[in-house]
C-alpha cells in the first residue's frame, strides 16, 4: 500500500544552494495475470515508489533518484544531485536556465467508466481462461496464451519556481496469442501484434463476448495460415492494417523525429536519424496525404497525459502536415539547444530515471477513403495485419518488417490468405508512396509497453493510432 507523503514539504526542506530544484514523485503498481496453455503462470502484484531530485547549478542539471522519501533522504539526494551538476557544468555543451522548466499547475486522470482495480484475481483469471479455451480451436494449436496487466501510476511534480502537477494513470495491457504447428510449418496469430492492445481504460474494455469472439478468430486464423500459400515476391501495392501501421509509425517516424537523437545524444546506443536539423519546414517526408500528429490529449490512448515530466503543458501538434516535416519530438531542453520547434515529450520511465525526448501518442490522421475504396483500387497487391518482426537501421532509414497475416488483392478484391508476408523500404521514399489513407471507420488505436531508449535504459509506454493505408510499388516477399 502506498504511503502518502507531502512532496511539497520535502521540496521546502531542500537546502542546497541550487538555482532551481524539482522533485518528481512516482508510485507505480503492476498486477499481471496470464494463462498459458491452460495454466495460470502469472498472478503477481508489485510496486515501486520513489522520487527524482533534480537541481540546476551553473547552467547544468544534476539528478539523483531515491526510494527514501524522508526529509533526510531527499536532502541527501539533493546534495548528490548538486555535486553532480556542479562537476558536470565544467564540461557542459549548453548553459540552461529554468526557462526549460516552465511553471505549470494542473491535474490529469485517466478516463474510465469502471475501475479495473475492482475486478478480482479470480474474475480476471476466469475471463483469461475462457479466452484461452476459445483460442484452442484444434489440437494443432500447440500453444496459446491470454494476458492482462493492470497498471496504476501516480505522478506528482513540484518545483522551486512554482510548478505543481499531479497525474494519475490507469492502464491496461491485453494480449491473446495462438501458435499452430503442422510438421515443420509453424504460424502464430496475436491480438494486435505482440501486446499491441494497450490503453488507458477501465473494465469496460474487457467486454467478455468480444474477447471470446476475438480469441476464436485468432485461433482459426492461426490454423488457416498453416495451409496458406507463401507470400509472392516482387514490387507491388501493399495495404497495411492499423495494427501494423502502429509499428511503421513508431520506427520510421517516431524515433526518426526525436530531437536528442538528431543532435547525436543517442548515437552510442539507440542511434542517429536520417533527419537533419535543416529538414524541418523543408523536407517532403511523405505524400500530401500524410498528416502526423503528436497528440497526448486523445482519450484512452496509451500515452495520453496533460504535462510532460519537465512540467511542460502537453498539446496536440502537427509533426508532419500534408507530407512536409514541420516539428520535432523534442522537449523544452532540446528545443532550446537546437532551435527546432518541439512538443511536450520530456519523459522518464520511472522515479529512478531522468527525462529524455520520448514518443508519446504519435498518430497518422485519417483521410477520406473507405476500406472498400482502398481494396477496390488495387489491381495486384497484398493486405497485411499485425507485426511479427522488425528490423531498421541506426538512422531509422532502411527497414524490413514482417507481419502475421496477409491476403492477396487481385482485381480489387481480397482473395487467398497468404503466410509470412514481409516488406521492405526506405523511410522517405516509402512514405512518399502513400497513395490512399483510410477514413475514421478504418482507424485503430494501439500502443506498445516496451519502447527502449537511453543510457541507462528506459522502457516507456507509447501510443499510436492510424487508419488503413495503401502504399504503391513496395518490395514484398515471403519466407519465415
Amino acid at each position: 500500500m502506498r504511503n502518502k507523503i507531502s512532496i511539497k514539504s520535502l521540496l521546502d526542506a531542500v537546502t542546497v544552494p541550487a538555482d532551481w530544484v524539482g522533485l518528481r514523485e512516482v508510485y507505480e503498481s503492476n498486477t499481471p495475470r496470464m494463462i498459458r496453455d491452460g495454466v495460470p503462470v502469472s498472478n503477481g502484484h508489485y510496486s515501486t515508489h520513489g522520487a527524482m531530485v533534480e537541481v540546476l547549478v551553473n547552467g547544468q542539471f544534476g539528478y539523483f533518484g531515491t526510494p527514501d522519501l524522508s526529509q533526510s533522504g531527499i536532502e541527501l539526494a539533493a546534495k548528490k544531485a548538486y555535486d553532480q551538476a556542479k562537476a558536470a557544468s565544467k564540461y557542459a555543451l549548453h548553459h540552461f536556465t529554468d526557462e526549460v522548466r516552465p511553471k505549470n499547475i494542473g491535474r490529469y486522470s485517466s478516463p474510465f467508466e469502471k475501475d479495473l482495480r475492482s475486478i478480482s484475481a479470480k474474475e480476471l483469471n476466469m475471463l483469461l481462461l475462457d479466452a484461452y479455451n476459445n483460442l484452442k480451436v484444434s489440437d494443432k494449436i500447440v500453444s496459446a496464451s491470454s494476458l492482462a496487466n493492470v497498471i496504476q501510476t501516480n505522478f506528482h511534480y513540484v518545483s522551486s519556481n512554482g510548478s505543481d502537477v499531479a497525474q494519475d494513470f490507469l492502464m491496461l495491457e491485453f494480449d491473446l496469442s495462438a501458435t499452430a504447428v503442422d510438421g515443420q510449418n509453424q504460424q502464430t496469430r496475436t491480438f494486435g501484434g505482440m501486446r499491441g492492445t494497450c490503453r488507458q481504460a477501465g473494465m469496460e474494455f474487457l467486454d467478455q463476448m468480444e474477447i471470446l469472439a476475438q480469441a476464436n478468430k485468432i485461433g482459426e486464423q492461426a490454423l488457416e495460415l498453416l495451409d496458406a500459400d507463401e507470400t509472392p515476391a516482387g514490387e507491388m501495392d501493399i495495404v497495411i492494417a492499423p495494427d501494423q501501421m502502429m509499428l511503421q509509425i513508431h520506427e520510421s517516424i517516431g524515433h526518426a523525429l526525436e530531437v536528442d537523437r538528431i543532435l547525436g545524444d543517442e548515437r552510442n546506443y539507440a542511434g542517429w536519424s536520417f533527419v537533419k536539423p535543416e529538414d524541418f519546414g523543408n523536407l517532403q517526408y511523405g505524400s500530401k496525404l500524410m498528416n502526423v500528429t503528436f497528440d497526448p490529449t486523445v482519450s484512452s490512448e496509451f500515452a495520453s497525459y496533460a504535462y510532460d515530466d519537465g512540467g511542460l503543458k502537453a498539446e496536440r501538434e502537427y509533426l508532419i502536415k500534408e507530407g512536409i516535416l514541420v516539428r520535432g519530438l523534442g522537449g523544452k531542453e532540446s528545443q532550446v539547444r537546437s532551435g527546432i520547434d518541439g512538443v511536450a515529450n520530456f519523459r522518464a520511465s520511472s522515479w529512478n530515471r531522468a527525462p529524455i525526448d520520448r514518443m508519446a501518442n504519435i498518430n497518422l490522421e485519417p483521410g477520406d477513403s473507405s476500406f472498400d475504396d482502398i481494396i477496390g483500387s488495387v489491381e495486384k497487391g497484398i493486405y497485411v495485419e499485425s507485426n511479427r518482426s522488425w528490423s531498421i537501421d541506426d538512422y531509422r532509414n532502411k527497414f524490413q518488417f514482417g507481419c502475421e497475416y496477409g491476403k492477396l488483392i487481385e482485381n480489387g478484391k481480397l482473395t487467398k490468405t497468404i503466410k509470412n508476408p514481409n516488406y521492405r523500404g526506405i523511410s522517405n521514399p516509402f512514405w512518399n508512396s502513400l497513395k490512399m489513407v483510410g477514413n475514421g471507420d478504418t482507424n485503430g488505436i494501439y500502443g506498445t509497453p516496451n519502447c527502449g531508449k537511453g543510457e541507462p535504459n528506459q522502457v516507456i509506454r507509447v501510443g499510436h493510432a492510424s487508419p488503413l493505408c495503401l502504399f504503391e510499388n513496395v518490395q514484398v516477399f515471403g519466407g519465415a
